[in-house]
């Protein structure tokens, strides 16, 4: 117990037998504990360096009380502890130091969460006043509330007027949302271009392929976003973009359709059947009712002379649709 505190087990046994009974000599202490004279000397020695015993007028031995005595202990070691602890903290500081020195040469990539849209929009402020070149986005479809849009226009309409180019894809679905369709709208009218897809993979900002912004969570943008500065990451996004961007639609075209070909929307929608989504999930990718999925896929069975969506797969890929 009292090893902590610098005691041997002999000098814990001694000085317990001697706070139960005061009055004991080396003999007594020797027969009843079982050591050596020696032994219980050698203890006594200790004690007595540790202040827990003093000599007494009789050339005996008195005990100090425990909780006097230990308590002095106990600080003596919570200093000893208190130093170790400053010199740990010092060498801990000076690894960080070093650690500090060491990155100053190495490349960071930089990511960082913006909580709710507050903290976006504020954001996005700060980013349309240093914008310099380009801004290229994706916008889900109906993920855009009326206050955003509202808040959008404001900012867009900064950036256009200085002359930046500004990149849209939609989704095909937003030309049936009133608030989404007139906010295209909009922008095509104040120098903005527009494209859109039968799909987008999830909301998306890049600024000068130097910057970009996600939705924290794609169901809900309220959560927030997150603001990615890696160079590979930012290039990965763009070169995504531009993807898209080459297969989209001009705004205000129909999505062209060769004789006897499927629409993007259709394509996409058996590209999802064919990865095994279900007619619900390939809704939601589209942004159609799990009706007009069915829909949409008795009309391509029908066009395509099958009974059943087995053979439809197989003269897809036949067709080379898939």
């Amino acid at each position: 117990m009292l090893e902590s505190v610098g005691l041997t087990p002999q000098a814990e046994r001694v000085y317990t037998a001697m706070v139960r009974r005061p009055v004991s000599g080396v003999a007594a202490l020797s027969d009843e504990l079982e050591l050596s004279a020696t032994e219980v000397r050698d203890a006594v020695h200790l004690l007595t360096e540790r202040a827990l015993v003093v000599p007494a007028g009789d050339g005996g031995w008195r005990t100090v009380g425990p909780q006097v005595a230990l308590s002095a202990l106990l600080a003596e070691q919570e200093a000893e502890l208190a130093t170790r602890r400053l010199r740990l903290e010092t060498v801990r500081a000076w690894a960080a130091a070093l650690e500090a020195e060491h990155d100053l040469g190495r490349p960071r990539d930089e990511l960082v969460r913006l909580e709710g849209t507050a903290a976006v929009r504020e954001r996005l402020d700060l980013v349309a006043d240093s914008m310099r070149e380009e801004c290229l986005s994706f916008t889900v479809d109906r993920e855009m509330s009326a206050e955003a849009i509202e808040a959008a226009k404001v900012n867009n309409l900064r950036v256009l007027r200085r002359g930046i180019s500004m990149r849209n894809v939609y989704q095909e679905t937003v030309r049936k949302d009133p608030d989404n369709l007139a906010f295209a709208k909009w922008m095509t009218e104040h120098g903005g271009r527009n494209r859109t897809v039968p799909t987008v993979p999830f909301r998306m900002l890049v600024v000068d392929r130097a910057v970009a912004f996600l939705a924290v969570n794609p169901a809900d943008s309220r959560e927030g976003a997150l603001e990615v500065r890696s160079p590979a990451v930012v290039n990965a996004l763009y070169v995504l973009f531009e993807q898209f961007w080459e297969s989209g639609t001009p705004f205000g075209e129909s999505p062209k359709v060769e004789e006897d070909a499927l629409s993007p929307q259709e394509q996409a929608l058996l590209r999802l059947l064919d990865a095994g989504h279900t007619d619900e999930s390939a809704g939601r990718k589209l942004g159609l009712s799990a009706r007009t999925v069915r829909r949409v896929i008795a009309e391509l069975t029908d066009r395509m002379g099958v009974e059943s969506r087995f053979q439809a797969g197989a003269e897809a890929v036949r067709r080379g649709w898939l």
